[in-house]
């Protein structure tokens, strides 16, 4: 087990608290397919990046609309929520925090973020980073920078919770410690974390005192062997 202290938590979205690769995988096949391009590398790079940049990555030069292609791609993954589940622990321990200690930060569109947490039902945080909200997608830190100081807590009394090596880099190029879950990538990934662990299913929430509903800071008890 492992204690975390912090003062908010910033979550990355798919892989962290929604299991949406069957959907990601199902539309990037189908646009690698319709434009000739190796799904195989789209996968290994797409992961935790925002849909243009890996569109960008892979198919500049070859004449495409990419702003464009990028809004029909998306528009198509918020229609489609075929798929799509909580990941274990995601609604106990979201529904465990206060309000205002944590945010999410996802390289997903607003509404697709917004259409894939209401179909599982999870909450939509009053702090909300999405795609469309930041000029850097990861693993540049804008998107977590973000978050701190919309949550008015310096970045590194933080901890993020991610899936995937770029938004791991997000965080440390924002000087934010880092837990990261094995949802996506195997452990030997995911080194560059401070800390690795199965998923949300172990990660508590420890009530330190019934009689102090909001400490200054959030004790968080992690399994590290499940």
């Amino acid at each position: 087990m492992l204690d975390l202290y912090c003062q908010a938590i910033l979550f990355d979205m798919d892989g962290v608290l929604v299991d949406s690769t069957a959907c990601v995988e199902r539309h990037w096949l189908a646009w690698a397919t319709r434009h000739g391009l190796d799904f195989q590398h789209i996968m290994a790079i797409s992961h935790g990046q925002r849909a243009l940049d890996t569109m960008y990555a892979v198919a500049s030069g070859r004449g495409l609309d990419l702003e464009q292609e990028t809004l029909v791609f998306e528009e198509g993954q918020a229609r489609d929520l075929v798929g799509i589940v909580a990941l274990p622990g995601a609604l106990d321990l979201l529904s465990a925090l206060p309000p205002t200690r944590w945010a999410i930060v996802t390289s997903a569109t607003l509404g697709m973020a917004t259409a894939r947490l209401g179909a599982i039902g999870l909450p939509i945080p009053p702090v909300f980073v999405t795609a469309e909200k930041v000029s850097l997608g990861k693993p540049h830190p804008e998107g977590y920078l973000q978050a701190a100081h919309a949550l008015g807590v310096a970045p590194g009394a933080c901890l993020v919770i991610e899936d995937a090596p770029a938004g791991i880099q997000a965080a440390r190029a924002g000087g934010i410690r880092v837990l990261a879950v094995t949802t996506t990538f195997s452990a030997e990934h995911l080194q560059a974390a401070d800390a690795v662990t199965a998923g949300l299913h172990a990660v508590h929430l420890v009530e330190e005192d019934a009689s102090t509903p909001f400490p200054s800071e959030l004790h968080l008890r992690i399994g590290l062997d499940e």
